[in-house]
């Protein structure tokens, strides 16, 4: 039930091929309001089952996490390795997702041997490292992060320390967006920074110098804004009069690296906040989220993203769906003419070592509903051994379940039910996938 066919177009906006009913993706709803949604990716779990899949269904922008680093591509002076970005490249291309590049000029993840450079050599080898790597993907990415980072923390508007700002001084950045330019002309050039998400000394440094480049013709196509977010640093209040000042100049805006760190209803509320600034901003293209299940993010303690450690759907998912315009139920036009929807949200509750209990929870849309259908399929050897809270049937194979209400089915709008089930996992212990909720 896609709700478009959208391809990017050269101003980095999804051009829109017709229209249908409401999408049931993150990637599917955003390209039904004009942006993409995309995902931080690691090389070494794209042969995991469950996040290959949650990848190719859910995201339509890639970023590779570490792999297009300096570190992981240029270790040694002039020796370039490729092999982990490559793996990336070729997946995403395969899957007609479009690409981010990061990143080419950064303080940390560098090689020991750039540090130790002089000037002359310094400028040599930042040079050439953004044509290599630059024109090793050239016409393959969409938007790079030339320069990440360089600005200070904190009330100054400083640049910060790093051997480029040292040695080369404040052209650097210009210098290293003009070879980029002459590298890829195609590719979007960004900046990218954390910090800079509301007005700041910070941001306004960011802003003083897209304002300066883009009144001498200095290549910049992008900004990017990574909104790493938690208690102590929230979604800032100016969070979308921010974005709107840094596309007011002529660029377009990125969300680069989201994550916020909670649970549950709050954590939901933050993300909404988010989307809906990006869909209130006509030039922030899309929105990436820094990793796919929270076992794998940077900050896994905090659990910042929308997918559990299983894959499951956290509330924070269906409320960013949700704030896309999105659906996770049939049930018709999805909302939009008043029919009857719900959406079912999947979390693995209990762990034992032949076994796991998972429990879906149902929820009515803006209309009330009389009665509901969620499908479950696990994947062979599984079998479900148990359920309760509702009214099983199987299909042949006995992997597919499934449920409808035991009893009333009613629910009023936005009101929730639940059942549970339990699987034995005979050795495979991939999360069931839940099919769309239908309603009536």
């Amino acid at each position: 039930m896609l709700a478009t066919a959208g391809l990017l177009t050269a101003a980095g906006v999804l051009s829109l091929a017709g229209t249908a009913q409401a999408a049931t993706t993150l990637g599917g709803s955003a390209a039904a309001k004009g942006r993409y949604f995309g995902a931080a990716v690691a090389a070494n779990h794209l042969g995991e089952a469950a996040y290959a899949s949650t990848l190719d269904t859910e995201f339509t922008m890639v970023t590779p996490e570490n792999e297009m680093k300096w570190d992981a591509v240029e270790s040694s002076r002039g020796s370039f390795t490729f092999g982990s970005a490559d793996q990336i490249v070729s997946h995403a291309q395969g899957k007609g997702m479009k690409l981010r590049g990061h990143t080419l000029v950064w303080h940390s993840q560098l090689p020991g041997w750039v540090g130790g450079l002089n000037a002359t050599d310094l400028r040599s080898a930042m040079n050439n490292h953004i044509n290599q790597v630059m024109g090793h993907y050239k016409g393959k990415i969409y938007a790079w992060d030339v320069v990440n980072e360089a600005f200070q923390d904190g009330g100054s508007g400083a640049r910060r320390s790093s051997p480029f700002q040292d040695k080369l001084g404040n052209g650097f950045i210009e210098e290293a967006f003009r070879t980029a330019r002459a590298a890829d002309p195609a590719a979007k050039l960004c900046y990218n920074d954390y910090n800079t998400d509301g007005q700041n000394a910070k941001s306004n440094a960011v802003y003083a110098m897209v304002k300066d480049f883009k009144q001498r013709g200095v290549p910049i196509d992008c900004v990017g804004f990574q909104s790493h977010f938690n208690a102590n640093s929230p979604v800032p209040s100016d969070y979308q009069a921010n974005l709107q000042r840094f596309a007011d100049l002529g660029v377009d805006v990125q969300i680069t690296e989201l994550d916020i760190e909670g649970s549950g209803s709050a954590q939901a509320a933050s993300y909404t906040k988010v989307v809906n600034a990006c869909l209130a901003v006509s030039r922030c293209a899309g929105i990436t989220v820094w990793g796919i299940p929270d076992k794998y993010s940077w900050r896994s303690s905090g659990t910042p993203l929308l997918f559990d450690d299983n894959y499951g759907k956290k509330p924070a998912y269906t409320a960013v769906l949700t704030a896309l315009g999105g659906t996770s139920g049939g049930g018709g036009d999805g909302g939009s003419g008043g029919s009857a929807t719900c959406t079912a949200t999947y979390t693995r509750t209990n762990t034992w070592g032949d076994r796991f209990n998972g429990q879906v929870t149902i929820t009515a849309g803006s209309k009330a509903i009389s009665t509901w259908t969620v499908a479950v399929t696990v994947s062979s050897p599984q079998k479900v051994s148990a359920t309760w809270n509702g009214s099983p049937s199987w299909d042949g194979s006995g992997n597919v379940m499934t449920m409808r209400p035991n009893g009333n089915g009613g629910l009023a709008a936005g009101a929730s039910t639940s059942f549970g089930f339990t699987v034995m996992t005979n050795g495979n212990t991939s999360a069931p996938a839940i099919g769309a909720c239908t309603a009536s």
